[in-house]
Parts: structure tokens; C-alpha cells; sequence
């Protein structure tokens, strides 16, 4: 008679398969942060390239004395701030360390969503290297603010019609409105600088916008292109442009940042393009269109910093 063989294959236990599992936690723990210190470093070094490229451009233009192409901008691709691959850094043989500070080469600190500003000066005689962000030094912006929060803590929104299509606009004078955003306005908001304008629907927030130019509307005039920064409510920055209009409040005339927008639909008009997640990141992509875009250059005097 034929024997039965036992059967001797065995699974894991449950105690194995928690302490595989602890052990593949314990890898993690250690590899994950590496990891992202080796993309940091990685975006770091992408940022440095960019910049000694903006340095050869601006060294160039000095030499051929080619005034409008002395100052380049870079958009940095850093995620954290401040430098975390290296200490010091070297840039086209100048040479910074972080414990420096402000040199006459050198200004401010790189910071994730930020910029390095390459110029020459004509009075030191020197390039610049000029880190600016979010995170910068000396910075009297809350680039963390939540700009449609503002709005929402006035109570306007609930005391106006159902989908009622609202506008709010900072220069309209004897607004009742106007006085009650203002009133939550942070000292350090960009509210504080420019030109804003609230507008779209009062109960629907993807229809709900607000447009922002560094530009004084009233002093530039009705019909002017101006470039603008256009905040969705329900998430989300764009840059675009408007045409600045004539307006009239209780026969007192204003410059509104954009003529009336009759249909919600005609919102998609001002938010093409690329989608920029925060403000930080937004007012660069804006400075820069300032900076370089020709027909905006005349109103690099009204960026804020």
C-alpha cells in the first residue's frame, strides 16, 4: 500500500510577514530621504547651469555694451530653500559662502518657487547675482496668503443674490464693498500693492476670479494692455493681460483693471496657458513677462518686492 506523502510546503507565518514588512518600513525610512536630497541636488545643479548661462548672456551684452540685454532672469526649479548640495558655490569664479551674506556680487539666499536675477551694475562695475523668492530676505510679501479667503471673511458673498455676478474693484470710489475687503487686507498682502478686482459668481467658486496688476490702473489710463495675475477660486493661477477701462461710480469716473466680462464662460479667455499651483510661483512667471515681454516693460517700476 502506497504511503501518502505530506504535504511539506509552508507559507509565512504572520510573524514573518510583519517583520519583512518592518524591515522594508525601516529601508524606506533611510532610502526615501536620499532619495529626495538626490533631487534636490539634482534640481540645484539644473538651476546653477541656467544661471551661469543668464552670466555668459549678461557678460556678453556688457562687452558688445548691448544695454537691453544686460539682466536675465532664471526661474529656479528648487523645491526646498535655501542651498542644500554644496557650501560654497561658484559661479563664473565667484565665489559665495552661506555664512556671507550680501556681498557685492551676491544678494539674498535661492528659494523654492524663486529666482536669480543676473545684472550687470554700472556703478560697482559688477555682475549680480540677485536670489529672490518666496523665502527671500527682506521679502514684505505673504506669498502664503490666501488671497480668496479674504473675500470670503467680509460676508459679502452670502448677502448677494444667488449666482449673482458680482464686481469689486479697487479703484471704484464710494464702493460699499471695496472698504470691507480692504479692511481684511494683511499689511504684508500683494492687495496692498496695485490694482485688484473680485469678480464672477457669488455662490459658484470655479466661476469666481480675482485679477491682480502691479500696475496703478488709474494712472496708466482707460485702454491700456496690462499684464495681470488671474486667481480661480476654486484653485489655481494664470498669467494673461487685460485692457484697462473707463468707468463711472456714482458720477465719479475710475480705471477698472479689465472692461466688463458678461458670461462666466468668457473667464476661460484669461486662464490659458500654464496653470501655476501657488502665488509664489505665479508673481515670478509675472515678473518675468514684465521683465521681458516689451510691450510690459515700462511698468517694471511698479514690481513689488
Amino acid at each position: 500500500m502506497q504511503k501518502k506523502e505530506k504535504n511539506t510546503c509552508k507559507g509565512f507565518t504572520l510573524v514573518e510577514l510583519i517583520v519583512v514588512l518592518v524591515i522594508l518600513a525601516i529601508l524606506a525610512a533611510f532610502m526615501i530621504p536620499a532619495l529626495i536630497q538626490y533631487i534636490e541636488r539634482s534640481l540645484e545643479a539644473s538651476d546653477l547651469i541656467e544661471v551661469r548661462a543668464a552670466y555668459i548672456d549678461v557678460l556678453t551684452a556688457v562687452t558688445e555694451q548691448d544695454s537691453d540685454n544686460m539682466r536675465k532672469t532664471v526661474r529656479l526649479k528648487q523645491k526646498q530653500d535655501d542651498w542644500q548640495s554644496r557650501d560654497p558655490i561658484t559661479i563664473a569664479g565667484v565665489t559665495h559662502y552661506k555664512t556671507q551674506g550680501d556681498t557685492a556680487n551676491w544678494k539674498g539666499t535661492p528659494a523654492a518657487g524663486g529666482e536669480c536675477k543676473v545684472y550687470y551694475d554700472s556703478k560697482a562695475a559688477v555682475i549680480v547675482f540677485d536670489w529672490q523668492g518666496k523665502s527671500t530676505a527682506g521679502s514684505t510679501i505673504n506669498w502664503d496668503e490666501k488671497l480668496h479667503g479674504i473675500l470670503d471673511k467680509t460676508g459679502i458673498l452670502s448677502k448677494l443674490n444667488y449666482n449673482q455676478y458680482f464686481e469689486i474693484d479697487s479703484k471704484c470710489p464710494n464702493s460699499s464693498m471695496v472698504p470691507q475687503v480692504k479692511k481684511e487686507i494683511g499689511s504684508d498682502s500683494l492687495l496692498n500693492r496695485g490694482t485688484w478686482a473680485f469678480l464672477g459668481s457669488s455662490t459658484n467658486e470655479s466661476n469666481r476670479y480675482l485679477f491682480w496688476t502691479s500696475v496703478d490702473t488709474d494712472t496708466v489710463g482707460a485702454g491700456k494692455q496690462i499684464p495681470v495675475i488671474v486667481s480661480r477660486a476654486s484653485g489655481g493661477f494664470y498669467i494673461s493681460e487685460t485692457i484697462t477701462a473707463a468707468r463711472s461710480n456714482k458720477d465719479k469716473s475710475y480705471v477698472a483693471i479689465a472692461d466688463h466680462i458678461n458670461s462666466f464662460n468668457t473667464f476661460k479667455d484669461y486662464t490659458t496657458g500654464t496653470k501655476y499651483d501657488t502665488l509664489a510661483e505665479a508673481y515670478a512667471a509675472y515678473k518675468k513677462q514684465v521683465e521681458d515681454d516689451v510691450r510690459f516693460q515700462q511698468y517694471k517700476n511698479t514690481l513689488p518686492e
